[in-house]
């Protein structure tokens, strides 16, 4: 989980230096849109046994760690924490996000601030996986890179 405190989102605009990002990508990640649910490519990466690492598609900072996705059924990858790689689980930041109707809280990369997805606290995940803290990070396949493990 982040370490970062959830605020309300700032007036700075994402930093994109990926040149060859595309219309899709920048759509999610600099204007906080969502892909399409069961659109991503990485979705049974974790149902399949594909372990490796998730990158930011703008910075290619490390974000997520295979062992840290699990299928949550609900169209998008999801993970449990923030990489378990990076010492302090610190990849992320969060924002306080009261679009569509309801409050939630959204993630972006640390590095860049590119927005990642949404983060539900509090639905139990730790019972059901027997890890983590209940929190589920739901993340748009479109802004991640991903790196198999060799």
């Amino acid at each position: 989980m982040s370490n970062q405190q959830a605020t309300s989102v700032p007036a700075i605009q994402t930093k994109l230096t990926n040149p060859n990002l595309t219309y899709k990508e920048i759509r999610v990640m600099k204007d906080k849109g969502t892909e399409p649910p069961n659109s991503s490519e990485f979705l049974l990466n974790e149902k399949n046994g594909v372990k490796g690492k998730y990158f930011c598609k703008n910075c290619n900072s490390l974000l997520y760690d295979s062992t840290d996705m699990f299928e949550s059924g609900c169209g998008w990858p999801s993970f449990h924490t923030s990489s378990s790689s990076i010492p302090s689980e610190n990849a992320d930041t969060t924002y306080t996000d009261n679009s569509m109707g309801m409050k939630r809280t959204e993630v972006c990369c640390l590095n860049c601030d590119s927005h990642l997805g949404h983060i539900f606290k509090g639905e139990g995940w730790e019972r059901i996986l027997g890890k983590g803290k209940g929190n589920r990070y739901c993340i748009n396949g479109i802004s991640l890179n991903f790196e198999k493990e060799k």
